[in-house]
C-alpha cells in the first residue's frame, strides 16, 4: 500500500526482514551446531573446512540459473522453497550419522538460504527507487544480523557435554525456527515496482507484467552477457568486497567453535561472543545514512574493510575471553558495511534487464568465498593451528580494503541528492 507521500509503503520491508530473521536465524544457530556434530563424530579442523565448504558448493552453481529466473519477475517461489530447503537440510543435519551425510544435508541447507536470499534481493531491488537502495538494502540486511544475533546464542544454549544428541536437538530446533519464516512470507506481493521513464519513483507493475518489466520485448528476449555484466565498472569491486567480508563472516561462525574447544571456552560462552558479533553489526547498520553522508561510499568500506582485516588477524592471539569480546564487537561493526554497500553497488551499475542476474553474480563470488575460504582455512588450521585461518581473513580484507581505493570500486557518496534529502527526512 502506497504511504501518504505517494510512495510505496514498507510494510513489505518490515515483514521481509522479518522473514530474513527467521531463516537466518535457523541458518546462525545450524552451522555452529553442524561443527559441534562433526566434532562428535570424529571430524579434525580439516574435514570441519570441507563440510563448511559443501555449504556453499551447490549454491555456487545455482545462483546464475536462479538469477535469471528472477530477472523474469518470478521471485515467488524462491522464498518458500528457500524456507523449506533450510529446514529440511537443518533437520537431517541433526540425523546424519557420518560426516558424509552431515556435508550433504548442510549443502541442502546452503541452497536453501541461496533462494531465499537471492529472491529477497531481487524484491528489494524492484520494490525500491535508486534514492532508496543503500537504505532499504541496509534495513534488509538488519534481518540477517537479527539471525546471527540470536542463532549462536541458542545454540550455544542447547548444546551441553553430550554433542551428540544436544547438536541434534540444536539442529531440529533450527529447523523449526526456519519454518517459523513462513508466517512473515504470505502477506509479502510477489510484483515489481520499476522507475517510471525519466523518473525515480517506482510504479507498480502486476504478476504478468513484472516478469517483463522495465524492458521492451527485444530487451527481454535477449540475455544481457555475464561477462558483460561482470565488465561493468564497480562489479567486480563489489563482487570481491562482498567475497572478503562474507568469508570473514562464516569464518568465524564455523570456527569460533574450534577456536573455544582448543582454548577451553565453553559452547555458551562461543555463542555469545558469535551474538556480540552480530549485534554490533545491527548497530553498524542502523546508523549506516549518517556515516554515508561523513565518508562516502568508497571510503567508508575501504576504512571497515582495513579495520576489519587487524582485528581478524588479532583474534588469532591467545587473549582473554574479554578482550576477544572487544575484538569481535569492533569486528562486527566493520563488518556491517560491506554487504548492503555491494547490493546497492551492483544493483545500480548493471543493466536494468539484468539486476537479479547481477546480484545472482554477487551470491556466486560469495558462495566460491564460502567454498574457498573454508577449504583453505582447514587446510592452514592442520598445518598451522586453529589460530591460522583468522591471519588469512586478515589479508583477504586488507586485499578488500586496497581494492575499495581504487577508481573503479564502489562510487564515493551516499546517493543522489534526491537520496540524500530524502535520508535527511527519514
Amino acid at each position: 500500500m502506497p504511504d501518504g507521500s505517494g510512495r510505496p509503503g514498507r510494510g513489505w520491508l518490515l515483514r521481509l526482514v522479518i522473514a530474513f530473521g527467521f531463516a537466518q536465524g535457523a541458518v546462525s544457530m545450524a552451522r555452529p551446531a553442524v561443527s559441534y556434530r562433526a566434532l562428535s563424530l570424529g571430524a579434525d579442523e580439516r574435514a570441519i573446512g570441507v563440510i563448511a565448504g559443501v555449504y556453499a558448493l551447490l549454491p555456487l552453481f545455482a545462483a546464475v540459473p536462479l538469477g535469471r529466473r528472477t530477472d523474469h519477475g518470478r521471485c515467488a517461489p524462491l522464498l518458500p522453497v528457500g524456507v523449506a530447503l533450510i529446514a529440511g537440510g537443518c533437520a537431517l543435519s541433526g540425523t546424519a550419522t557420518s560426516l558424509g551425510a552431515l556435508a550433504a544435508w548442510s549443502g541442502v541447507m546452503g541452497l536453501g538460504h541461496l533462494c531465499f536470499v537471492i529472491g529477497a534481493q531481487s524484491i528489494v531491488a524492484r520494490q525500491s527507487a535508486p534514492a532508496e537502495q543503500d537504505r532499504n538494502f541496509g534495513h534488509f540486511t538488519i534481518g540477517a544480523s537479527l539471525g546471527q544475533l540470536v542463532g549462536p546464542i541458542a545454540a550455544g544454549a542447547l548444546i551441553g557435554p553430550d554433542m551428540d544428541r544436544s547438536s541434534a536437538l540444536a539442529l531440529v530446533v533450527s529447523a523449526a525456527v526456519a519454518a517459523a519464516a513462513v508466517t512473515s512470507l504470505w502477506r509479502i506481493e510477489y510484483v515489481a515496482r520499476v522507475p517510471e521513464a525519466g523518473s525515480d519513483r517506482p510504479r507498480r507493475v502486476g504478476r504478468r507484467s513484472a516478469r517483463g518489466a522495465g524492458s521492451s520485448p527485444a530487451e527481454r528476449a535477449a540475455k544481457v552477457p555475464v561477462l558483460g555484466i561482470l565488465r561493468t565498472r564497480g562489479v567486480p569491486a563489489g563482487i570481491f568486497i562482498s567475497l572478503a567480508v562474507l568469508s570473514a563472516t562464516d569464518i568465524l561462525t564455523a570456527y569460533l567453535p574450534v577456536v573455544g574447544e582448543h582454548r577451553g571456552i565453553a559452547p555458551a560462552t562461543v555463542g555469545v561472543l558469535l551474538s556480540l558479533r552480530a549485534g554490533a553489526t545491527i548497530a553498524c547498520r542502523l546508523v549506516m545514512t549518517p556515516l554515508l553522508r561523513m565518508l562516502g561510499r568508497r571510503a567508508l568500506i575501504a576504512v571497515t574493510c582495513l579495520l576489519g582485516g587487524v582485528l581478524c588477524a588479532g583474534v588469532a592471539l591467545p587473549v582473554p575471553v574479554w578482550a576477544l569480546a572487544v575484538m569481535l564487537v569492533l569486528l562486527g561493526f566493520c563488518l556491517g558495511v560491506g554487504q548492503p554497500l555491494s547490493m546497492t553497488t551492483v544493483v545500480q551499475a548493471a543493466p536494468a534487464a539484468a539486476r537479479s542476474t547481477a546480484l545472482a553474480l554477487r551470491l556466486t563470488g560469495n558462495r566460491l568465498g564460502q567454498v574457498a575460504a573454508p577449504a583453505g582455512a582447514g587446510a592452514i588450521a592442520g598445518v598451522a593451528g586453529v589460530g591460522a585461518p583468522f591471519v588469512m581473513l586478515g589479508v583477504l580484507l586488507l586485499a578488500a580494503a586496497g581494492l575499495g581505493l581504487r577508481r573503479d570500486a564502489p562510487g564515493g557518496t551516499c546517493c543522489s541528492p534526491a537520496g540524500r534529502a530524502l535520508a535527511e527526512k527519514n
